[in-house]
């Protein structure tokens, strides 16, 4: 079963593995992430920062098969990179429930819309669109933190 649905540009990092791991009682972690993916060396990487009795599965977005995570009943946490992985994989029906912005890095075009969340407009929309569709969509980095409703994060500009 697929318990979250995380964007965050660093997918397999401390947050993750010592915050939502334990915290979401997971045993799987599937990173859809194209780079990660035709990288050897990142995904040897990943591999080993995973803690034992973790299982890490890692594809391209557009070989990510989440029918058999969603119901097997393996707890499962979803990690894409960025907004439009999120989106692709709605598109394919393999996205429901609720999305959790973790870590989204600045770049071009996009402004601060937390401290750990960067967005542009397209992406907003995007967002907008996914709650829409009845996503619950929020921003949260670590455990501690409460989540911030989307509604909070395009409010900002």
């Amino acid at each position: 079963m697929i318990v979250l649905t995380r964007v965050d540009s660093r997918l397999v990092h401390g947050q993750v593995l010592e915050g939502w791991v334990p915290h979401l009682s997971v045993r799987r972690l599937v990173v859809a992430d194209d780079q990660v993916a035709a990288d050897p060396t990142a995904s040897a990487a990943m591999a080993i920062a995973s803690p034992p009795g973790l299982e890490l599965e890692i594809c391209p977005l557009a070989k990510a098969d989440l029918t058999s995570a969603a119901a097997d009943g393996v707890r499962t946490l979803v990690l894409v990179r960025d907004v439009l992985a999120a989106q692709t994989l709605h598109q394919r029906g393999a996205l429901r429930g609720r999305l959790q912005l973790g870590n989204v890095h600045a770049g071009p075009g996009r402004s601060p819309r937390s401290r750990s969340v960067f967005l542009s407009e397209g992406e907003v929309q995007a967002l907008e669109a996914l709650a829409a569709s009845g996503l619950t969509v929020d921003a949260q980095a670590a455990v501690g933190e409460p989540p911030i409703p989307l509604a909070r994060l395009t409010a900002h500009a």
